[in-house]
């Protein structure tokens, strides 16, 4: 399958989260395609070892800050060729309760959230005004469209990714003249750094990085907008029946979060098994 024409030698990739995980896979295969790349993330030798090993272009920065990023793509504008891809990738996700203050909430808002806004505002624009095929791709989550109990800021975070990315996508689109569109990659269960710091092996279920982003590449030859996906536990269907019965909750008046509520366990496996 060919790639969509933003991945075009010579161009530049703007990648944030790009010292690992799915933001250094895709900044390898960025660098695949013969385009620059400027890896974005927190300043440190993870960062610097990453790019030099794909003779990228490194800019420590926090993503919340705006600043940051404004001067980020200033340099890309002045030293780097016309940017064709932007994935605003940068997250995080330390535990937080809805009940009980904790800073995790400024930090993970921050990032994930001001991290993707910050991101496309100050890169975007230019994508705009050079008139070349481009894309911003938003890395959204599962969790802000299915909302499971454990983690609200987290939650709330990727919800206003989700919310924010249709924004920019309808924005897009009406521009007159223009070659920009946005989408959402929603990965599925991905084997990441942070597991492998921690000691573990790759469990089965878990797609690899390389997988998501092999997913990702297929999906914007497509055109898709929402990028959902699989890995080897949860398939595409079973994806589209949690994402239904979580927007059935508002449409048959259940209680939030019906799916994690003892008087509906037993309606929601039957539902899930349902052909």
């Amino acid at each position: 399958m060919a790639q969509h024409p933003a991945f075009a030698k010579g161009r530049s990739a703007v990648i944030t989260g790009a010292a690992s995980g799915i933001g250094l896979a895709t900044a390898k295969a960025a660098a695949g395609f013969g385009m620059k790349v400027l890896m974005i993330d927190l300043p440190g030798e993870k960062l610097d070892a990453a790019a030099g090993a794909l003779g990228a272009v490194a800019i420590g920065a926090d993503v919340s800050n705006a600043e940051a990023m404004n001067g980020a793509a200033a340099k890309v504008s002045k030293e780097l060729p016309p940017v064709t891809f932007l994935m605003n990738n940068a997250g995080l996700g330390p535990a937080s309760s809805a009940v009980h203050s904790s800073p995790s909430w400024a930090r993970i808002i921050g990032v994930n959230l001001w991290g993707v806004i910050n991101g496309t505002q100050a890169f975007t624009p230019a994508m705009l005004a050079h008139g070349e095929p481009a894309i911003v791709v938003n890395t959204g989550s599962k969790q802000g469209i299915t909302t499971p109990p454990g983690n609200p800021a987290y939650n709330v975070s990727k919800a206003g990714v989700k919310s924010f990315s249709e924004a920019l996508a309808h924005e897009l689109r009406n521009v007159p003249g223009g070659k920009v569109s946005a989408h959402l990659l929603i990965p599925g269960w991905v084997f990441t750094g942070l597991t492998a710091a921690q000691g573990g092996a790759k469990p089965a279920g878990a797609w690899t990085a390389e997988q998501t982003v092999d997913f990702m590449l297929q999906s914007l030859t497509r055109g898709d907008f929402y990028i959902l996906c699989p890995d080897n536990d949860v398939t595409r269907p079973i994806d589209e029946k949690r994402i239904a019965w979580a927007a059935g909750d508002i449409i048959e008046n259940r209680p939030a979060l019906s799916r994690w509520h003892p008087d509906y366990g037993e309606a929601f496996k039957a539902w899930l098994e349902k052909k």
